[in-house]
């Protein structure tokens, strides 16, 4: 069973006509002045290019205004998956993944405009091995002044589209799939579980998550947790079967030092996002990529009985879409950040929803 709701669709970065006009995977953080600031990869000129790069647009009356996007971080490499994340006050963390564009010349050469060929050589014959010994991997800048300046570079241990949550000790905790500084991409290892104490400037890793049976670690990705109101942790993974790719679920109570066998939610649809709303609902969005494509979710209490899912719009042209993220604003209602292509376009843009909860059996 599903439920459609009628939300408040919107546009926070589009850039129609333009070679480097798509955006993809983005999130959203909420500033305690109450600041929206949406992080993505791009400008960018297709899915897959090497022209990647961490940018944040930022709005100041609920997400109806939004400033062009500023460039935070830009490699020479491809820099994917921004994540952003509010510490307090105007702190923001933001998280990304850097790979060597070079693995995919022949793609490159199959799926860009033929104008765009030389630039991509070009730019792809400036990378040396030693660039991507030093740019390759995960990776988080702070900023203390609300995005206005960040710090350097710093590396992260795992990486996921939407990065760490912050905890109610105050500590952050980021689940994601190992990505050792030796290797050129992530590993297809367990998820793992790694704290922070002094805001992302050095990790330690304190478990793995159990994948379900029957699956092996190259089939679980982009993971994100939330924090119950009892103190329980949700690590809700993209999970890749036969036909299809999920939501599953593992659970821990111990303050992520161990975790449940990993469940199936009902639904089909990846990656997930988890938001812990003020009501005590756990919100989980995803992107929903069979006809007719677009954006869900799923509410719980507890992790363990969920809701019907909920249709935050079916109007997607193409299966290239999703990754949504979600924020609460001031009055209770969310708002969902997603990439997806408008109608007519030729690239992906960031789009939003805003909704409110329904009045859900959970």
């Amino acid at each position: 069973m599903s439920v459609k709701i009628s939300g408040e669709h919107g546009v926070v970065c589009r850039m129609p006509g333009s070679p480097f006009g798509y955006f993809g995977w983005p999130s959203v953080a909420r500033m305690e002045d109450g600041a929206l600031a949406v992080a993505a990869s791009g400008p960018r000129c297709a899915h897959i290019c090497p022209w990647g790069k961490d940018s944040v647009c930022f709005s100041r009356d609920d997400g109806k205004t939004w400033t062009a996007p500023v460039v935070a971080h830009d490699s020479p490499l491809d820099d994917r998956d921004a994540g952003i994340v509010s510490l307090g006050g105007k702190t923001l963390l933001l998280t990304w993944f850097t790979l060597d564009p070079r693995q995919f010349y022949e793609n490159f050469l199959k799926h860009l405009p033929q104008d765009m060929i030389p630039w991509m050589e070009a730019k792809l014959s400036a990378i040396t091995d030693g660039v991507v010994r030093a740019g390759a991997g995960s990776w988080t800048r702070l900023s203390l002044d609300g995005g206005q300046t960040w710090s350097a570079p710093r590396r992260a241990p795992v990486t996921a589209p939407h990065g760490p949550i912050l905890l109610k000790s105050g500590a952050l905790m980021y689940a994601g799939k190992p990505f050792p500084e030796r290797d050129a991409r992530p590993v297809n290892e367990d998820v793992a579980v790694a704290l922070s104490d002094d805001l992302g400037a050095s990790w330690r890793v304190i478990a793995t998550v159990p994948r379900p049976a029957g699956f092996g670690a190259d089939q679980i990705h982009e993971p994100h947790l939330a924090e119950l109101e009892d103190g329980a942790l949700l690590c809700a993974m993209r999970v890749h079967e036969k036909d299809t790719a999920a939501v599953w679920m593992s659970r821990s109570t111990d303050g992520g030092l161990t975790w449940s066998e990993a469940c199936r939610l009902p639904c089909d649809g990846t990656p997930p996002h988890l938001l812990m709303h003020s009501s005590g609902v756990a919100v989980c969005v995803y992107g929903y990529r069979h006809e007719p494509y677009g954006q869900r979710a799923l509410l719980t209490r507890d992790g363990l009985t969920w809701s019907e899912e909920i249709i935050l719009r079916d109007d997607g042209p193409e299966a290239d879409l999703g990754y949504p993220a979600s924020v609460e604003l001031a009055d209770g209602s969310i708002f969902t950040v997603y990439y997806q292509r408008v109608p007519g376009d030729e690239k992906t843009s960031v789009l939003y929803t805003r909704w409110r909860l329904p009045e859900l059996d959970i």
